[in-house]
């Protein structure tokens, strides 16, 4: 997904940023954010056009993509930046910790996602790339029915699941 929005937009990289505590995450059964963090280097290790940001790993209490943000835009006031995200996010906008202002600092992203609309009273660039029916979730059910992941995570990444038993 990550890689058909930089072609589409013709974007220079694409930063990806693992959080310590998602706002909108309450599963028990979540990997560490250290765990996800490697799982991500993994899946991301070789496209050079990919790039990890852990600042909100650092952070205590719930990561609020607002503050990563206007971070971002005080360390680089001239980058435009774009947010990516799945259809189904695209809904809950409204819901973000102080969406009004984030709108001024990024461009929203949605993603295509089977059942959601992106319909959004914000502004949200859409993007339609091929449907492929992968979440977090069918990983975490496939795994933990002992059913194979191949082909839905890279080979390194259903290793570490594997070995590091996640979700079990």
């Amino acid at each position: 997904m990550a890689n058909e929005v930089k072609e589409q937009l013709d974007l220079d990289k694409i930063w990806f940023l693992p959080n310590q505590l998602p706002p909108h995450k309450e599963e028990e059964n979540l990997a560490s954010a250290q765990q996800r963090l490697e799982m991500l280097q993994g899946a991301t290790a070789n496209n050079p056009f990919f790039a990890i940001d852990e600042r909100e790993l650092h952070r205590s209490g719930k990561s609020y993509t607002y503050d990563t943000i206007k971070a971002w835009k005080a360390e680089s006031p001239d980058s435009e930046l774009y947010f990516i995200i799945g259809g189904d996010m695209v809904e809950f906008l409204p819901k973000w910790y102080k969406i009004d202002e984030l709108i001024k600092f990024v461009h929203f992203v949605g993603v295509n996602r089977r059942g959601h609309h992106r319909k959004s009273p914000y502004p949200v660039i859409k993007i339609d790339i091929p449907v492929i029916e992968i979440s977090s979730t069918i990983i975490r059910d496939k795994v933990k029915q002992n059913s194979s992941i191949q082909y839905l995570v890279p080979d390194n990444v259903a290793n570490y699941i594997k070995e590091n038993h996640l979700y079990d």
